[in-house]
């Protein structure tokens, strides 16, 4: 039952966001999701906004299915729990692991339901991104380590990166209305999970995990594409 409701709401969102949304799609990699790809984790770059499920029109039937079956993805707590917006995502996406910013084991539990069916997404900055590019607390939008986390458990499939050209222009974090009608840019590349592992190997976990992080890091800086509709833009000068 969980998975016909989530199918049924993510058909829903594909259909909106046909309705009311233009997308600007520049594919980056020669494969696609279109060509028998096998995304086993996708990473999306750039986290602005809770409406960022409207990128499922972008998704084929058979990712469609698989996300609703099969999909793992951490969420911060203090979304997951609230009345509303909380319910909402449970329902969306079953598979969603409320995790605590509190040093306790729910991230480990979250790494221990990952397996070889699992289709793992996640929001690697690991909180969202405002209106003046910074976080909540005014600190730059870095890279956080669960996205190396969850690549040690995973050897086969591909790496789906979404990079994100901001969703501000359609919801700034604490508006309560979307707007409609505009254009959502996006830049999308498909990796090989073992290639891309072996391309950032190293001697040691810790330098495999910086070596992830750094090449994040790069891809967050210089891979997004260019939307002058975003705020943040505009601070920057």
């Amino acid at each position: 039952m969980a998975f016909l409701f989530s199918f049924t709401l993510l058909y829903t969102i594909k259909l909106l966001a046909l309705i009311f949304y233009r997308f600007d799609v520049n594919w980056l990699s020669e494969k696609t999701v279109y060509k028998n790809a096998n995304v086993r984790l996708m990473v999306l770059l750039n986290h602005t906004s809770l409406f960022e499920p409207l990128f499922v029109r972008l998704a084929p039937h058979s990712m469609i299915k698989d996300i609703s079956t099969n999909l793992i993805a951490p969420g911060a707590d203090i979304t997951i729990q609230r009345p509303i917006v909380g319910k909402l995502f449970r329902s969306l996406l079953p598979g969603i692991i409320p995790i605590s910013r509190k040093r306790d084991d729910s991230w480990n539990n979250f790494l221990k339901k990952i397996d070889s069916d699992s289709f793992v997404a996640i929001l690697p900055e690991g909180r969202m991104r405002r209106k003046d590019g910074n976080d909540k607390f005014g600190k730059p939008m870095t890279v956080r380590g669960g996205v190396a986390d969850i690549l040690n458990k995973l050897n086969q499939g591909d790496l789906l990166f979404v990079y994100s050209g901001g969703l501000h222009h359609v919801q700034i974090p604490g508006q309560t209305l979307p707007k409609i009608f505009q254009t959502i840019k996006v830049n999308l590349e498909i990796i090989d999970i073992a290639e891309y592992k072996q391309q950032l190997s190293a001697n040691t976990t810790e330098q495999f995990r910086e070596n992830i992080l750094n090449d994040m890091q790069w891809r967050l800086e210089n891979k997004l594409p260019d939307c002058t509709k975003q705020p943040y833009r505009q601070f920057k000068g």
